[in-house]
C-alpha cells in the first residue's frame, strides 16, 4: 500500500495556496480599496434577505454606530481568516454565541433566527459573489482557477462556523444557479436594505477623528453619500433591482464602473500604504487618549477644524451639525437626560430602549474584552436583569419598551441593584488576573480608544468600589461628561 504525499491533511496539494491566512485569496483582497465597495454591495444583498433584514433591523447597531460596527467586523474577519486554527475556532464559537441570541419575528410576523444555516450560507455567498463582481467591474476579472480556489476558501469559512459547508453548493458551477435562484425567489426590498441604500450614507456620523469638523463632514457627506448609494444600486443584480423597484439614474452604470476602476488603480501604491485595520483604527481614534497615535490624531483633527472653519466662511451651511441618527429626530431642544438616552442607551438608533439595545452593550463589551464562556453569559445575564428592572420601573404604557419621555421622567430609577450587578460583573471580566484591581493593560482592553486617562500617570490600580461607582454613575445618567462616554457612544 502506497501513501500519497502530494497532499496535506486538508486534502489540498502542497503547492496550492492555503485556504486561510497569508497566501489565501481573501488575505490578498483584505486591504484592497475595492473591497470597501464590495462589502457595501454584499451587505445590501444580505439585508435584502427577509431573515437577515429583520435581524439587522431588530438587533444591529449599524445605524447608530456604523464605524464601531465596521471596526468589529474587520477584527472578526481577520480572526476567521487567521492561519492559526485555534484563533479561528475561538472566533467561530464567539460568533455562534452571538447569533444564537438573535431571533424573533419581522414586521409581517415571520420568524427569523440568526442561526438558520441556509441564511448564514447566504451571507457567505454574498461576500464571495461580490468579490468576484468587484474584480470584473474593475477590469480585472478572475480566471477560473482563482475563482475555484477562492470559492473553496469561502466554503471553508462557512464550515468553520457551521461544522460543514453543506448549505452552499459543492461546485462553483452549481453556485451560480443557487445564487440566481435566491436573488430571484427570496430577496425583498426590506427596510434594512432601504436604510443602507438611501439613509445610512446621508446620515453617517463622523468618525472620532473628524468629530470636531461637523461642517466639513456634512459637506463631504452630502456629496459622497448619494454617490455611494447610486454606485451600489447600479452594481446590484438586475433581477433584484427590478423586483425591488430600485431606480437607476442615467449615467450611474458609468459612474459605478469608474469608481471600481479608480479603486483598482490603488494597487500601484507602495505596499503597506493601505492597511484597512490601521485606517479604521486611526479614524476611530479619540484625540487625547492614551494610544501612542493620539498625538497624530490630534494634529489631524486640528487641521480638519481649520478646514471646516474655512468652509463655513466660504459657503455657510445650515444645520452644521448635520442630521441626527436615522430615526430622524433632531438634537436641538434635548435636555441632558434625553441626550444621554439617544447617545448611550438607544444603541440600535430606533428611538426606543429595549432589550436589543442592552444586548448590543453586552456584545460590545464582550468583543472588547474577548470574553469566552462562562464570563460572556454572566455579562449578558446581568444586562438582562437590568433590562427587566428598567422595564418594570420605566415602561409606564406597557408597550414592552422605554421611550425617551418615559426615561427622562424617571432618570433616578436607573441606579438600582441590577445596574450595580452589571458593574460588578464587568469589573470581574476586566480584571483578568483576578487581583482585585484593573491595571494599565486591563484598562486599555476595556477602554481602548475610549479611555482618556493615561494609566501611567496614576497608581495604575482601579479598585472595585471606584470602578462600580463610576460605571453606575455614568450608566444612570448621573454624569453628562465622563471618560466613559465613548465606551458606548463611539460612532
Amino acid at each position: 500500500m502506497t501513501t500519497d504525499t502530494s497532499r496535506t491533511h486538508t486534502g489540498r496539494p502542497d503547492d496550492e495556496p492555503p485556504l486561510f491566512g497569508p497566501g489565501s485569496q481573501f488575505h490578498a483582497f483584505f486591504d484592497d480599496p475595492r473591497w470597501a465597495l464590495a462589502i457595501i454591495r454584499a451587505t445590501v444583498l444580505e439585508a435584502a434577505h427577509p431573515q437577515i433584514g429583520a435581524a439587522l433591523a431588530d438587533n444591529s447597531t449599524f445605524v447608530a454606530h456604523p464605524w464601531r460596527r465596521l471596526r468589529n467586523t474587520l477584527l472578526s474577519m481577520r480572526r476567521m481568516y487567521s492561519g492559526d486554527p485555534a484563533v479561528r475556532e475561538r472566533e467561530a464559537a464567539r460568533l455562534n454565541r452571538l447569533h444564537a441570541r438573535m431571533s424573533g419575528e419581522d414586521s409581517r410576523g415571520r420568524p427569523y433566527d440568526a442561526m438558520d444555516r441556509a441564511t448564514r450560507a447566504w451571507v457567505v455567498a454574498t461576500l464571495f459573489e461580490s468579490a468576484v463582481t468587484m474584480c470584473r467591474l474593475s477590469g480585472q476579472p478572475l480566471d477560473q482557477d482563482t475563482m475555484e480556489r477562492m470559492y473553496a476558501e469561502y466554503r471553508a469559512y462557512l464550515a468553520a462556523l457551521d461544522g460543514d459547508a453543506g448549505e452552499l453548493p459543492e461546485s462553483l458551477q452549481d453556485f451560480w444557479g443557487y445564487f440566481d435562484r435566491v436573488v430571484e425567489d427570496e430577496l425583498e426590498n426590506t427596510e434594512a436594505a432601504r436604510i443602507i441604500l438611501y439613509r445610512l450614507f446621508d446620515h453617517l456620523p463622523a468618525p472620532a477623528l473628524l468629530d470636531g469638523a461637523p461642517t466639513l463632514w456634512a459637506a463631504g457627506r452630502a456629496v459622497v453619500g448619494p454617490l455611494l448609494g447610486a454606485i451600489t444600486v447600479a452594481s446590484l443584480p438586475e433581477p433584484y433591482r427590478r423586483r425591488a423597484g430600485l431606480p437607476e439614474m442615467p449615467g450611474t452604470e458609468t459612474l459605478m464602473r469608474g469608481a471600481y476602476l479608480a479603486a483598482g488603480l490603488t494597487r500601484f501604491l507602495p505596499r503597506g500604504w493601505l492597511d484597512a485595520e490601521n485606517i479604521i483604527e486611526l479614524l476611530t481614534l479619540s484625540p487625547g487618549g492614551d494610544d501612542p497615535r493620539a498625538r497624530t490624531a490630534t494634529v489631524l483633527r486640528d487641521r480638519m477644524k481649520r478646514a471646516s472653519a474655512l468652509l463655513r466662511l466660504i459657503s455657510p451651511l445650515g444645520g452644521a451639525h448635520g442630521p441626527g441618527p436615522v430615526s430622524g429626530s433632531a438634537h436641538e431642544g434635548r435636555g441632558p437626560a434625553e441626550e444621554f438616552f439617544h447617545q448611550v442607551l438607544d444603541q440600535t438608533g430606533d428611538g426606543h430602549l429595549d432589550w436589543p439595545d442592552l444586548a448590543a452593550m453586552a456584545r460590545e463589551l464582550s468583543t472588547r474584552l474577548d470574553l469566552e464562556e462562562p464570563e460572556e453569559s454572566r455579562l449578558y445575564d446581568a444586562f438582562a436583569a437590568w433590562w427587566r428592572e428598567l422595564q418594570d420601573a420605566l415602561d409606564t404604557d406597557g408597550d414592552g419598551r422605554v421611550s425617551a419621555a418615559e426615561y427622562s421622567a424617571a432618570v433616578p430609577s436607573l441606579a438600582g441593584p441590577a445596574l450595580i450587578r452589571v458593574a460588578e460583573v464587568l469589573f470581574d471580566a476586566t480584571d483578568k488576573d483576578g487581583n482585585g484591581t484593573i491595571d494599565a493593560d486591563e484598562y486599555r482592553a476595556l477602554f481602548r480608544t475610549a479611555f482618556h486617562r493615561d494609566p501611567a500617570t496614576t497608581d495604575s490600580a482601579y479598585g472595585r468600589s471606584a470602578f462600580v461607582g463610576d460605571f453606575v454613575s455614568f450608566m444612570s445618567g448621573g454624569r453628562t461628561s465622563s471618560p466613559y462616554d465613548p465606551l458606548f457612544t463611539d460612532a
